[in-house]
């Protein structure tokens, strides 16, 4: 007796099919094409979450270069300041105080400075 497969095919097809609803063209429509689609999505979203955190990272550096920049001191010499005078505080936490407590940042500045 032979095994019929066309209600598990068309499940696995109908899945594969609302994965890519929205794609363009073929994409969404053929199943050897969607399957592709489907694949390649999934690579560019994995690598597209390793890019994200060099992104942020690049935002934080470029937020604290300007901001030490406007009170005398550049980006390089003031993070080696901040690792001789042995203030742990890493660039995520430097870039919030930019944006929402300049204060705070002057008085990090202000402390690195003189040595």
């Amino acid at each position: 007796m032979r095994v019929k497969r066309g209600t598990v095919s068309r499940r696995k097809h109908n899945k594969l099919h609302s994965l890519t609803k929205g794609y363009r063209g073929t994409k969404s429509r053929l199943t050897k094409v969607a399957k592709e689609a489907i694949l390649h999505a999934g690579a560019y979203a994995f690598h597209g979450r390793k890019l994200r955190k060099r992104d942020i990272r690049q935002l934080w550096i470029t937020r604290i270069g300007e901001a030490s920049k406007q009170m005398g001191i550049s980006y390089s010499v003031f993070m080696n300041k901040l690792k001789k005078a042995n203030i742990l505080l890493d660039r995520k936490i430097l870039s919030e105080l930019v944006v929402n407590d300049t204060a705070a940042f002057k008085q990090v500045i202000d402390s690195v400075k003189n040595i």
